[in-house]
C-alpha cells in the first residue's frame, strides 16, 4: 500500500539492527527474523519491543514500490521471513504462484483480533485467509498544499477530485508549484480509469489507450515520478503542491510539515467519486528461513496495543478494531485515516488482471515515464 513511506541506514540505526546487509540466498541465522517492509511503515520502538520480549533479533530492509518487492521475491530465495505485499495485485499473484507459506492460525492467537469484514475483502484473492493477515490499509488520492494550490487557481478552486491533477489545463497552471505522480502503475492506473468513467479492471485496449492519453496530457507538467517514500519529503518541504500518492504518505507529510514549523500545510484528498482501497498484508515467503519467528511477529503485531502504536506513528488505518481506543486521537478521528462508512461504500478494490493485461499496463507506464505516448 505506506508509503511508505527515509534512509535505510537511519532506520537501521533506530532499530539497532545489524550493520551488515542481508545476504541474498543465505539462510538467516537461528533467532534472526528478516523483514522486508515498506519505507517508514512501522514504529521503530515496536521492533525494539519485539526483540526485547522474544530474544529474536530483527533484520529490517525496506522498499518503496510493489514492483521492487515483487521483483525481489520472483527470483526466489530472497532470504526474507516476512514480507508486506499489497493484496491486489502483488499478494494475489504470490498466492496463485505458491510463493507464500500457508499460515497456521493456531500459532497466531491474536488472529481473532482482526476485523472479519475487512478480512473478507481480501479473502476474495486468498480463500480462507490462508496466506496473509492485514497489516495496514488506506486509499489512493492526492496529497495537496491547499494554500499554494488556491494561490494559483483561486480561492474557490475545488480540491476534492482528481481533476486537480488530471485536467491538463489545471496541471499546466500548477506546474510551477510541483506536480508529482508516484511511480507505481498498479496503484495509479485503476484510479485513472475510474476518473475516466471506465472499469478500473478493464483489459480493453481502448480503455488502456484512454488512460495513456490522460497521463501523456499531464506528463509535460510533472516535476517527478518518484517512489512513494520520496513523496512524503516532497510534500512536507513544499517541493510538491499536488502528489498522487497513498493516503498515509500525505497524512505523514502533514505531520512532518507541522513539526518543521515552516508554514507548509499538507492535506489529503480522497477522490469524491470513490477511492482505490488497498490492504497491505503480513505474509511469509514459501522458502522463508525462519517462519517460526515470522509467525511470532505476526501474532505480536496483531495485539491491540502494538497495532495502536503502529497506527499512531505511521498514520495508517489498521484492521484490529480493539486498537481504536488506544490510537492517538488526531489519527483515530481523522476520516482520511479511517474513512467513514459512506466513503468506504464508494471505494473500490482493484481486481486481479490476467498476465497479458499486466504487461500492457507495464508498457504503457514505461512510455509515460519516458515522456512518450
Amino acid at each position: 500500500m505506506l508509503p511508505m513511506r527515509r534512509s535505510l541506514l537511519l532506520l537501521a540505526a533506530c532499530l539497532a539492527l545489524a550493520a551488515e546487509p542481508l545476504a541474498r540466498a543465505q539462510p538467516a541465522p537461528a533467532g534472526v527474523l528478516s523483514i522486508y517492509n515498506w519505507t517508514d511503515y512501522i514504529d521503530p520502538a515496536i521492533v525494539q519491543r519485539f526483540q526485547a520480549e522474544t530474544g529474536i533479533r530483527v533484520r529490517y530492509d525496506v522498499f518503496d514500490s510493489l514492483e521492487t518487492l515483487e521483483g525481489k521475491l520472483s527470483a526466489g530465495r530472497s532470504g526474507y521471513d516476512l514480507v508486506v505485499p499489497t493484496a491486489e495485485p502483488t499478494f494475489a499473484r504470490l498466492v496463485r504462484a505458491g510463493a507464500l507459506r500457508p499460515l497456521d492460525h493456531a500459532r497466531i492467537p491474536n488472529w481473532r483480533n482482526l476485523d472479519p469484514a475487512l478480512m473478507d475483502r481480501v479473502a476474495v484473492v486468498d480463500p480462507g485467509n490462508r496466506h496473509g493477515a492485514i497489516y495496514l490499509w488506506g486509499t489512493v488520492g492526492l496529497g495537496i498544499l491547499p494554500e499554494r494550490v488556491r494561490a494559483v487557481l483561486g480561492p474557490e478552486a475545488p480540491l476534492d477530485g482528481l481533476d486537480l491533477l488530471l485536467n491538463p489545463e489545471t496541471a499546466r497552471r500548477l506546474r510551477g508549484c510541483g506536480l508529482v505522480v508516484m511511480d507505481s502503475p498498479t496503484d495509479v492506473l485503476p484510479s485513472i480509469l475510474r476518473w475516466l468513467g471506465r472499469d478500473p479492471d478493464s483489459t480493453e485496449a481502448a480503455d488502456l489507450a484512454a488512460a495513456g492519453q490522460a497521463l501523456a496530457a499531464i506528463r509535460p507538467f510533472l516535476r517527478a515520478i518518484p517512489g512513494s517514500g520520496q513523496i512524503v519529503d516532497m510534500l512536507a518541504t513544499g517541493e510538491a503542491c499536488v502528489a498522487f500518492t497513498y493516503s498515509g504518505d500525505a497524512i505523514q507529510a502533514a505531520a512532518r510539515a507541522r513539526e518543521a514549523g515552516r508554514g507548509v500545510q499538507v492535506a489529503y484528498v480522497a477522490p469524491r467519486d470513490g477511492a482505490h482501497l488497498w490492504f497491505d498484508m503480513l505474509a511469509i515467503p514459501a522458502d522463508a528461513p525462519n517462519p517460526e519467528a515470522a509467525l511470532a511477529f505476526i501474532d505480536f503485531v496483531l495485539r491491540p496495543d502494538v497495532m495502536a502504536a503502529i497506527s499512531s506513528h505511521v498514520r495508517y488505518a489498521n484492521a484490529v478494531p480493539a486498537s481504536r481506543p488506544l490510537i492517538a486521537a488526531a489519527v483515530r478521528d481523522d476520516p482520511n485515516v479511517f474513512p467513514t462508512p459512506e466513503a468506504l461504500a464508494r471505494a473500490f478494490v482493484p481486481g486481479t488482471l490476467p498476465p497479458a493485461a499486466e504487461r500492457a499496463r507495464t508498457r504503457l507506464w514505461s512510455r509515460f515515464k519516458a515522456g512518450g505516448r
